[in-house]
């Protein structure tokens, strides 16, 4: 269904200041070279200002400090951001419940809200409690006693184990398991491995996103935590006991080992890797590819394995790529000291 509204009402949602005609009618949201009459827009480089121009778009998102002559835009922080916020309004529809399906498993003493979606062959076992306006794709298991908060989505084939709790808002895509078994033995004298009980859950924070294919497991004893607002991609790896502070953005194929703490608004980039019993500061940014061992301080900029501080890496990289070239002129510096020391004993030197 189409949505119509003003784009002084729109602007209010991103805190825009309207230059133009606060009145226009804006039914959608499109690129730069497909935006059509009733679409809004957006410019983040002042270099695409021409092609805005020249763009069937009725409104712009800009930067507060650009302009776009003779066109109708929305002056923002960032036009980014605020396309993000418009395009999931005029993508966000209302909750429609369609019931449990017939062919759903559902367990004993379960309390499952009357506002639900449950899709085919999934499965629920025994005092599982679900929200309203939860959505629960086909092919999801779901273990004893999970507790799933309001307005959740888990997409199809996801399993939850046993005693997890999943706050509200949360989104789990496809396949990705929450509270499989942390890795954790014990090893005798002779090498034989022994399995270590893991007796913990895994509980999750509202408006949390997991991407498909991610294993997050559950504690040894305790929790592994998963806070409110932290985003993760696809194929992560979160190992037992670790906790991942609020809003953190976590990319594809990390690895974090057991029992780190990444602090609030950690971010880290595809496939770094966390050694296990570590302290991450807020606000720590991890290149992607950096192995990290041990503690760091809140604001700390990292890369390369073992990774230290990312602007000292990349100089040292810099000159890790010239390393054949200086090798070359020692060599030859030390031919040329070699040569003088041969003549300089030589008995015609004298």
């Amino acid at each position: 269904m189409e949505k119509t509204i003003t784009l002084e009402k729109l602007a209010a949602l991103v805190d825009g200041e309207v230059v133009g005609d606060a009145a226009v009618e804006i039914t959608g949201f499109g690129p730069l070279d497909g935006a059509g009459p009733g679409d809004i827009s957006f410019v983040v480089k002042a270099r695409y200002a021409g092609q805005a121009a020249e763009s069937a778009a009725a409104a712009f998102l800009i930067k507060k400090d650009m302009e776009i002559k003779g066109r109708t835009v929305v002056k923002v922080d960032d036009p980014y951001f605020a396309a993000a916020v418009i395009q999931n309004h005029f993508l966000q529809q209302p909750f429609a419940a369609r019931g449990i399906h017939e062919t759903a498993v559902i367990g004993n003493d379960c309390m499952i809200a009357e506002e639900i979606t449950i899709g085919a062959q999934a499965v629920l076992g025994a005092r599982v409690k679900i929200g309203a306006q939860t959505e629960i794709y086909p092919g999801v298991v779901i273990g004893d006693d999970v507790v799933i908060g309001e307005g959740c989505c888990i997409r199809a084939n996801v399993v939850v184990e046993d005693g997890c709790e999943l706050g509200s808002r949360v989104t789990i895509h496809a396949n990705s398991v929450i509270g499989s078994d942390g890795y954790g033995y014990a090893t005798d004298r002779y090498g034989n491995h022994v399995k270590r009980p893991q007796l913990g859950i895994v509980r999750i924070g509202d408006e949390v996103e997991i991407g498909s294919n991610t294993s997050v497991d559950r504690a040894a004893f305790g929790v592994t935590w998963i806070k409110s607002g932290t985003k993760i991609d696809n194929l992560v790896q979160i190992a037992h006991n670790c906790e991942i502070g609020e809003n953190s953005l976590i990319v594809s194929q990390v690895g974090i080992a057991g029992s780190t703490t990444l602090e609030r608004s950690v971010v880290l980039g595809g496939k770094a890797a966390l050694a296990g019993h570590q302290r991450i500061g807020a606000g720590t940014m991890v290149a992607g590819g950096a192995g990290v061992h041990g503690d760091h301080p809140p604001g700390s900029r990292l890369a390369g394995v073992p990774a230290f501080n990312a602007k000292t890496w990349f100089r040292a990289a810099a000159l890790f790529q010239k390393l054949p070239e200086l090798f070359r002129d020692v060599r030859k510096i030390k031919k040329m000291l070699a040569d003088r020391a041969e003549k300089a004993g030589s008995p015609d030197s004298n």
